[in-house]
């Protein structure tokens, strides 16, 4: 009976759309709000209002498209017509249009390699939602892979799917989610939690904010279902409080879920029961770790603790907790739906499925990309991307944040999955990617990531919190070019001391991205030491003049 019920929501608004003529939607997320989206929406239905259309013409919210640097976007349906760097000086002319030819000025290729290049999994469909209303949601099959794993799953069966889909951390450890959620699973003690991570905290990421903003139902969707396959009743959501835009969505979400008995007691008229509450975090970098997550939300200070034990056995509270990011949980529901089948066919033999960026940096086309396991950097970036503007040429990309490596122009040609990011000396990270061109000094890149760590670091262990500031200063004293060859021999001592000994996984990737600029730019840093000069003329050496 319930499901029917669920269902007929569904159906209702998939029935009031079928009597509109024309829907147009304004992307409201964090991208085109900067660009004062919601004044544009305001002009809309101002406009749609004031020639008597509500009838026939509805204005709505929706979710983050991609294409972040064109905003403010607008989609018009039906027809999928998407505008881009529309004025509310625009509005009069859009509407006018709807019953002519779209404007030539605005338009924004559908076609373009930017979207056609992509496969969307989890980015699928944000268009089609206004991240407010849960009967959008609905109308897209949403909550329909929690009412079938209640229904016609058991737990061990869903944690079957998820393992046999061949899905991986999507946080930067890419660790086998059913393995994870087995292991939970299987785990003594009592009551048991689930955590979802949205501490998204890596310079140039919006992965997990866009998708919190954008389908904050499906996060909950997948932390429910992960919840039944593990035997949890109570879950929390881990936020950023610099995100109040996800945040406040997200409590939206909470509640409208909970007055269709989506969450609470007897999930859809089941024994199942799941509670779920935000956690604001303060913006420590280092919380993005599991365990110094776990001592956060305990209302203890953001500090990792040595492991085992795990939490997958010990975690919140002393209890097994399962652990997964926002883009993790996103995928779940999909699966469910799906099938394991379905996904393990996306991507490689190793790494299953789509993987979401935030593509930035020196590259043409800005934004938010989803492509499958084991497209090339060099699809990404120059079909994509739009390459480099400006004729520069292209120097290095940079992936895993400040735990990541900076990738040179001979990998372009790499497939982008774990293994393959691990063989070159980076990561996957949570999903970043900074380009760099030809005006980017590699050492002053290694130095602004050293010093986010060294400030980012929770003191808690010597190698991390010593060891990251001793990096950073003869960092300093190369780009200031008062270094000498001893100085960078005691600089790659460094890099593996801190990554060997430090406590917990910040410490551990801080040299990573000076490992990867001493392996591949090594010409830089010797340019710095022994010409006293940066070839991409960005340091201000103290002893000679700058190359231009």
């Amino acid at each position: 009976m319930f499901v029917e019920e669920i269902h007929k929501l569904a159906e209702q608004e998939l029935e009031a759309r079928s009597t509109l003529k024309n829907r147009i939607r304004v992307c409201t997320g964090t991208a085109c709000l900067s660009t004062h989206s919601d004044q544009l929406r305001q002009a809309f239905e101002q406009e749609v209002k004031a020639h008597g259309l509500e009838h026939i013409c509805k204005i709505t919210g929706g979710g983050c498209n991609g294409l972040c640097a064109a905003g403010p976007m607008v989609l018009v349906e039906p027809g999928s017509t998407w505008y881009q760097g529309v004025t509310p000086a625009d509005v009069p002319e859009i509407l006018q249009s709807l019953e002519n030819k779209p404007i030539e000025r605005l338009l924004c290729n559908p076609n373009d390699p930017f979207f056609a290049r992509q496969t969307k999994v989890v980015l699928n469909h944000l268009e089609d939602i206004d991240p407010e209303r849960l009967e959008d949601y609905l109308a897209i099959g949403g909550y329909n892979g929690l009412l079938t794993a209640l229904n016609e799953l058991t737990p061990a069966q869903v944690v079957e799917t998820i393992t046999k889909s061949g899905l991986r951390g999507r946080g930067g450890a890419g660790y086998p989610t059913g393995l994870k959620w087995g292991t939970v699973a299987k785990a003594i003690g009592s009551p048991k939690y689930v955590i979802c991570n949205g501490d998204e905290g890596d310079p140039g990421a919006f992965m997990d904010r866009s998708l919190m903003e954008s389908n904050p139902h499906a996060i909950i969707e997948g932390m429910a279902i992960a919840a039944y396959a593990v035997g949890a009743n109570q879950g929390y959501l881990y936020v950023r409080a610099e995100y109040p835009l996800a945040i406040q969505r997200l409590q939206s979400a909470i509640k409208q879920a909970s007055k269709q008995n989506l969450l609470g007691d007897n999930i859809a008229g089941t024994t199942f029961s799941f509670k779920l509450d935000i956690r604001l975090g303060a913006g420590a970098f280092v919380c993005g770790e599991e365990t110094a997550l776990i001592a956060s939300i305990e209302g203890k200070r953001g500090s990792p603790r040595p492991r085992p034990p795990y939490p997958a056995s010990s975690g919140l509270w002393g209890k097994p907790t399962l652990i997964n990011n926002v883009e993790t949980v996103a995928n779940i529901p999909v699966i469910i739906n799906n099938g394991a089948e379905w996904f393990a066919n996306i991507g490689t033999e190793k790494s299953k499925g789509t993987k979401v960026f935030a593509l930035t940096g020196r590259i043409t086309y800005t934004g938010l990309i989803e492509v499958p396991m084991g497209m090339s950097l060099r699809e990404i970036i120059y079909d994509i991307g739009g390459g480099i503007p400006g004729g520069r040429s292209f120097k290095a990309v940079q992936t895993g944040g400040p735990s990541g490596g900076c990738i040179p122009e001979e990998y372009l040609d790499m497939p982008v999955d774990y293994e393959s990011l691990a063989k070159a000396g980076s990561i996957m990270g949570s999903g970043g990617m900074i380009v760099m061109d030809d005006t980017s000094c590699m050492v002053d890149v290694a130095k602004y990531f050293m010093e986010f760590c060294m400030s980012e670091s929770c003191g808690k262990c010597v190698p991390c919190r010593v060891g990251t500031s001793q990096m950073h200063r003869l960092l300093e004293k190369i780009t200031d070019g008062d270094a000498t060859i001893d100085d960078l021999a005691l600089l790659e001592e460094l890099c593996d001391m801190v990554s060997s000994t430090s406590l917990c996984g910040l410490g551990q990737a801080a040299p990573n991205p000076v490992k990867s600029t001493l392996k591949f730019f090594r010409d830089e840093y010797m340019a710095h030491i022994v010409d006293k000069r940066c070839p991409a003329g960005v340091c201000k050496m103290k002893h000679a003049e700058v190359a231009r």
